[in-house]
């Protein structure tokens, strides 16, 4: 079984599945692996394209990357605000690689980054999604760049995509603090009461990822979803992923 169609069957059974407290940490456990299963599917696979000009190395105080459909105006605006020209014609996919701008202002550097159409289906690797996505998780910021005829549309479409990847726009990461140990089980301490948390599910997730002795810390009253988010991103060079911002730029 492809990873696209073990992603459709949890899908198909997170569906079936009735949402009560019988059924939570069943849900959680299967949350659990649609996260880790769409991250394996953005992992690069070694066949095909390897993604060439998507390795830009990062420079300045923050990195910036544009997302948006083909044709709204990525490479337009980074020319207009950088000393960069990026190709620009009234056809779709006319950027096909990462395309990197530098903003001055002040004493910072910002870095900017032209990136190819980002299409409905991205988070499962179709068009460029994978590469793009890849470049998304390492930006600090995320510009989303939009048409001002399809604006509403294009800015739901976008971050449902960017959502299923664990990149949350305009949200502030979870106060979540897992530290893996060598022994003594997982121990789960909180500052807070958590009503959408409790030891059992935290071990049913843990258990999905092999992570057998850890003590966790919540700070926050919060949800599966938050626990799984902050695995993943221990799980990715073992840091915790950046906050990411979304902007809207409507040309």
């Amino acid at each position: 079984m492809g990873l696209l169609d073990k992603i459709k069957e949890i899908e198909e059974e997170m569906a079936r599945t009735q949402k009560n407290k019988a059924t939570e940490y069943h849900m959680g456990q299967l949350k659990a692996k649609l996260a880790k299963s769409r991250t394996q599917l953005l992992e690069p696979t070694g066949k095909g394209p390897k993604g060439e000009g998507f390795e830009v190395s990062k420079f300045g105080n923050a990195r910036v990357c544009m997302i948006g459909f083909p044709s709204v105006g990525k490479s337009t605006l980074l020319s207009s605000i950088t000393d960069t020209s990026s190709l620009a014609a009234a056809y779709e996919f006319t950027t096909l690689t990462c395309i990197p701008g530098v903003i001055y202002y002040n004493e910072a550097k910002i870095q900017l980054l032209d990136l190819p159409g980002i299409i409905e289906g991205a988070a499962e690797g179709k068009g460029r999604g994978r590469q793009v996505i890849a470049v998304a998780k390492n930006s600090d910021m995320v510009l989303m760049v939009l048409d001002a005829c399809k604006a509403e549309e294009q800015r739901v479409k976008i971050t449902r995509e960017l959502d299923k990847v664990g990149i949350r726009l305009n949200r502030d990461p979870p106060n979540i603090h897992i530290t893996q140990t060598k022994f003594g089980g997982v121990k789960l301490n909180s500052t807070k009461a958590l009503t959408r948390l409790d030891e059992k599910t935290v071990k049913n997730v843990l258990s999905e990822y092999k992570i057998h002795n850890a003590d966790i810390l919540i700070h926050d009253d919060s949800s599966v979803d938050d626990l799984i988010d902050v695995i993943e991103g221990n799980n990715v060079d073992k840091l915790r992923k950046p906050k990411v911002c979304g902007l809207l730029v409507l040309l």
